[in-house]
């Protein structure tokens, strides 16, 4: 009788590729985990308990096949792992580095749930994918036959990036525009090295240019090309834009000098990491060495300046959450990893105001949770008489972010936006009421994971796809 090859939770325990050490990856942006080596993936693999239901791949937004993969990880068959690991998700080895799984696939395994921890989902995702870039299984698109039709997308974040693979997979022509110079997204500029090291990023759009995408980059829709000429030059449009309006922060003093937004600060970080020239971090501006860095907000992007500014040297860091940790929006893993790194966490703790210009000190309430408001968390509420004021010379502010003014912006006020500003749009095809506009990602969502605008990406390329061979089969009869 054959060896039972999975099912091995019970013997097997749980293990995370080695992390360096917090002294170590203080001093640089690498990636801190390492990664498995084959014989380690296809034990951790090997730990999976094939369920009947699988909760980590209902709780996927991809719904990526779970047990399959790791089942063909744990008997040597990884080609085979990652073609159907690609079936589902465009950019597996992403979503394995960047990915909550604490609170996604991992979070709902079902032998964490027994007690046994959960298989490491994540790094085996990881693995399968570099594995495969490594071997040179992945390829760039080659469709059968080259098609007329023609859709422009704007915005090379996730959402965007991953539609352009599916239609060019299909042989559609696809031109993406992007403000920035490097496409991405803030997989590029927002997500710092040691998460996400950014030729893993790169090699993914080599990929796709290779594939025949085109990238229009330094374009700004609205001033370098209209909204309206975009919609002229191809047969569909999709909105892919992502939200980057940074939340703001009143209060006396907020406009003083030293008080940046996350967004400013963690894209200049990454543009010196690529080797470019950033003045504001010639300048001090947007940098953090010899200073007492206060870091404002409690989600990923909160967890990434403080990272951030603990690699550029600064004398102290400490982040103020205004609920506590068990409430706090980013993820629990990226918390510990800040923590280790010399991070110093201030729950229920809210700025008032804030004192010198440039900056010198945070004014912080204390506070305590109180009732449930609307959405069924616990309401901050002000503990008086409790304030104190906390030392800082660089105070960022991560608040989340909001979308632009698309209709403004592009002088496009036929285009359908809720009350938020997030561009109305079907659910699953992201069609809008405009012909031939789709819009996909955050700045349908609002502020979302990464995983999410890939399933919107991809969904949306689907439905474009299915609407241009409808249209074909009418012509052709």
């Amino acid at each position: 009788m054959a060896k039972q090859p999975m099912l091995k939770f019970v013997t097997v325990e749980r293990a995370m590729p080695e992390k360096r050490t917090a002294i170590e990856r203080r001093e640089d942006f690498g990636e801190i985990y390492a990664e498995f080596a084959r014989e380690k993936a296809a034990e951790q693999a090997s730990r999976c308990s094939q369920c009947g239901v699988p909760y980590c791949q209902t709780h996927c937004p991809l719904h990526n096949n779970i047990p399959d993969w790791l089942n063909m990880t744990a008997t040597g068959r990884l080609k085979e792992a990652y073609e159907l690991s690609q079936e589902t998700n465009t950019f597996p080895e992403i979503c394995g580095r960047i990915c909550p799984q604490d609170r996604l696939c991992e979070g709902n395994c079902v032998i964490e749930m027994s007690g046994h921890e959960t298989v490491t989902i994540g790094a085996v995702e990881k693995y399968i994918t570099d594995t495969a870039w490594e071997e040179g299984w992945v390829k760039p698109a080659t469709p059968d036959m080259e098609r007329e039709e023609s859709v422009g997308i704007i915005g090379a974040g996730p959402g965007g990036l991953a539609a352009a693979d599916r239609l060019r997979r299909a042989g559609v022509q696809v031109t993406v525009y992007d403000r920035y110079d490097r496409a991405g997204g803030l997989m590029t500029y927002g997500i710092p090295g040691f998460k996400l090291e950014k030729d893993v990023v790169m090699r993914r759009i080599d990929q796709l240019e290779q594939g025949g995408a085109k990238f229009v980059l330094d374009c700004n829709v609205g001033e370098d090309i209209s909204f309206d000429e975009i919609r002229k030059l191809h047969d569909a449009v999709i909105i892919a834009t992502g939200v980057y309006k940074s939340r703001d922060l009143p209060g006396p003093g907020s406009g003083a000098a030293g008080i940046v937004r996350a967004i400013d600060y963690l894209t200049a970080s990454n543009r010196l990491n690529f080797g470019d020239t950033v003045p504001e971090i010639e300048s001090g501006a947007l940098s953090a060495e010899g200073k007492k860095v206060v870091v404002i907000g409690g989600g990923d992007t909160a967890m990434d300046c403080v990272r951030t500014a603990i690699r550029q040297g600064a004398e102290s860091v400490k982040c103020l959450y205004r609920r506590d940790r068990a409430n706090m929006p980013g993820s629990q893993r990226e918390v510990a990893n800040a923590e280790e790194e010399g991070v110093i966490f201030e729950w229920l703790a809210a700025p008032a105001g804030f004192i010198g210009d440039p900056v010198n000190a945070v004014k912080v309430q204390k506070m305590r949770l109180g009732p449930p408001d609307v959405s069924g968390r616990q309401s901050p509420e002000v503990i008086e008489g409790a304030d104190y004021n906390e030392g800082a010379d660089l105070v960022i502010k991560a608040l989340g972010f909001e979308p632009e003014d698309l209709p403004k912006l592009w002088e496009c006020e036929d285009l359908p936006v809720t009350r938020w500003g997030t561009v109305k749009a079907e659910f699953e095809s992201g069609a809008t009421n405009l012909e031939g506009v789709y819009a996909v990602g955050d700045i349908v969502r609002g502020a979302s994971l990464v995983v999410w605008a890939i399933k919107d990406g991809r969904d949306c390329a689907d439905a474009i796809l299915e609407k241009i061979n409808a249209a074909g089969q009418i012509a052709a009869e």
